[in-house]
């Protein structure tokens, strides 16, 4: 019963955004690219409230994969409008990535925001592929409510291990698929089209442990945790680091 009743609020919940696939069909989607890095970067605020610490959690130890030089070089995809700045060690090296260009903006306050760190360019690309940056040339790449929204999760994390020098990590915060007996689930499944188009490409029902568990990472440190400050559906988490 529950599973017909979930098929079919599901069908009639794709109805409902038929008219944003038309958007995006017809190209208005451009629009809202436009507009989402305004709307991301004032849920920032919030997200990081809530969350603030969990994220000093995930960050306390980033600092011991400087390299040899004492230096860290921090690579961050998918950086959006720099919601991490905060909790990087002073004087660490921050490189950003993003397929948006229209958060340069946003990203520049940011940066003001948080002097401590020495920031290099700001590179519009694709998480799934990194092209300007070497192989093995940073301590440690960072992604945070990123691998939710990109085309495939694989790709991206090939192109991690790639410009990870031996032994550095990535760290990553991401909201995962709930367990598929909780109501949140039910939900997750009957909303996801919706929230796709909203959310500029997020996915709710990823599980995206099983990917970095598959990645060939020599070692992962991954907790599960319940995030209670945000909204329901996406409450489901993965947090940890990943060392190549």
């Amino acid at each position: 019963m529950k599973s017909c009743l979930m098929k079919t609020c599901r069908l009639l919940c794709y109805v409902l955004t038929l008219p944003l696939i038309l958007m995006q069909i017809t190209g208005l989607r451009a629009i809202y690219k436009r507009l989402f890095p305004f709307l991301a970067y004032n849920i920032t605020f919030s997200y990081n409230d809530k969350m603030h610490k969990t994220k000093r959690e995930l960050f306390r130890n980033v600092a011991t994969f400087a390299n040899a030089e004492g230096t860290l070089r921090l690579l961050e995809i998918g950086c959006g409008s720099g919601a991490n700045f905060q909790f990087y060690p002073d004087g660490c090296r921050v490189l950003c990535t993003d397929p948006n260009p229209h958060f340069h903006k946003y990203l520049r306050m940011s940066m003001n925001a948080s002097p401590h760190l020495t920031y290099d360019d700001f590179l519009v690309v694709s998480a799934e592929n990194l092209e300007g940056v070497r192989d093995e040339s940073v301590d440690v790449v960072v992604g945070t409510l990123v691998l939710c929204s990109v085309r495939s999760v694989p790709p991206v994390l090939r192109e991690v291990r790639r410009i990870l020098r031996p032994g550095g990590a990535f760290y990553f915060l991401e909201h995962v698929v709930s367990a598929p007996d909780s109501w949140t689930f039910f939900f997750q499944q009957v909303l996801e089209h919706l929230w796709y188009h909203v959310g500029d490409g997020c996915r709710i029902t990823r599980a995206t442990w099983t990917d970095l568990e598959t990645a060939g990472f020599s070692d992962i440190h991954l907790t599960h945790i319940e995030a209670q400050e945000v909204t329901v559906l996406v409450r489901p988490h993965i947090m940890g680091y990943a060392i190549k």
